[in-house]
């Protein structure tokens, strides 16, 4: 297991009965709740620069009218192959 190191954080008791409630009924230590909470905050941080990066790369650079009908075409070639049953 990776190295860790303990950290103190302070919660509102609501949110903290909360948190409580929810581990529990999960089975999860308060670690790991927070863990698990802490590496889905980054895990969507990173997920939503990627999609923020690539929505500021395709403003730059569209695809071109010509790009849009081969795909297209493609499409229809590969859909027409399909046995729709």
């Amino acid at each position: 297991m990776p190295k860790t190191a303990k950290v103190a954080i302070s919660l509102p008791e609501d949110v903290l009965r909360i948190v409580e409630q929810e581990r529990k009924s999960i089975g999860e230590s308060r670690s790991q709740f927070f863990r698990r909470a802490v590496e889905c905050l980054l895990k969507n941080k990173r997920d939503r620069e990627a999609s923020e990066q690539y929505v500021r790369a395709y403003n730059k650079i569209p695809e071109t009218k010509e790009e849009v009908a081969a795909a297209r075409k493609a499409a229809s070639i590969i859909l027409a192959e399909e046995p729709w049953e």
